[in-house]
């Protein structure tokens, strides 16, 4: 399987960035490219790496995300893992990476979003 990678705008400057497929030695390089082309166009006010739809990833993949996260930390912008698939989240665990990248929960699908209630 391939990776494809859509980076969106998101309120208050946060860029998001949502891997789709397999993260491993052959498309690790376009995750790390990713954070980097953001970073090269300016400073958001954080970078928001959405893991829901990775299906897998290897310590090559790992390695590509704190690679990013120390290029992202040296421009002074936060980069954070969003709803990592449970692979992922557990990826993560194992490695003792979780922390590094703000601790989320991992994403299940068919789970209700929460409401927000007007005025909350």
């Amino acid at each position: 399987m391939s990776l494809s990678i859509v980076k969106s705008v998101l309120s208050g400057g946060v860029i998001e960035i949502a891997p789709r497929g397999e993260i491993d030695v052959d498309t690790a390089y376009e995750v790390r490219e990713a954070i980097t082309e953001v970073l090269a166009k300016g400073r958001p006010a954080r970078i928001e790496l959405n893991m829901r739809l990775v299906t897998f990833i290897d310590s090559v993949g790992i390695s590509a995300m704190v690679a990013g996260f120390q290029t992202a930390e040296v421009s002074g912008v936060k980069l954070v893992v969003t709803e990592p698939s449970r692979f992922v989240h557990r990826q993560l665990w194992v490695t003792g990476l979780l922390g590094l990248f703000g601790a989320p929960e991992p994403y299940y699908a068919g789970t209700p979003t929460p409401e927000v209630l007007p005025g909350a």
